[in-house]
């Protein structure tokens, strides 16, 4: 089974800066995607980044892009989301997904920030901004 493991969560003062981690096990294939989600209180859980392990291709919101920075050690099967010039509205509970990219007959479909794209996902770590 796979398993999904988020953690670096924390209380940051706005204008700051955080390091999660995400360490996946279990992925049968070396082909997946990694992404990042977040869900603040009384909204939807959105995407934030992904990155696909076949050729480090990486998904920003728009909200975080120029902000947070997505990267992976691929033989540690750990993705990781730099987190610097935190706001406020930051302030969510992050949550790491993982999904296979399938051969869908005449390319990889390589997942982006959609929800419903990811079969996988591990437990949350809070991230408190404050202002």
């Amino acid at each position: 089974d796979v398993q999904l493991q988020a953690s670096g969560g924390g209380l940051v003062q706005a204008g700051g800066s955080l390091r999660l981690s995400c360490s996946a096990s279990g992925f049968t294939s070396a082909r997946y995607a990694i992404g990042w989600f977040r869900q603040a209180p009384g909204k939807y859980r959105e995407g934030v980044s992904s990155i696909s392990s076949i050729d480090g291709n990486t998904y920003y919101a728009d909200s975080v892009r120029g902000r947070f920075t997505i990267s992976s050690d691929n033989a540690k099967k750990t993705v990781f989301l730099q987190m610097n010039s935190l706001k406020p509205e930051d302030t969510a509970v992050y949550y790491c997904a993982g999904a296979d990219i399938k051969w869908t007959g005449g390319e990889y479909y390589v997942p982006g920030l959609g929800r419903l794209e990811y079969d996988y996902w591990g437990q949350g770590t809070l991230v408190t901004v404050s202002s």
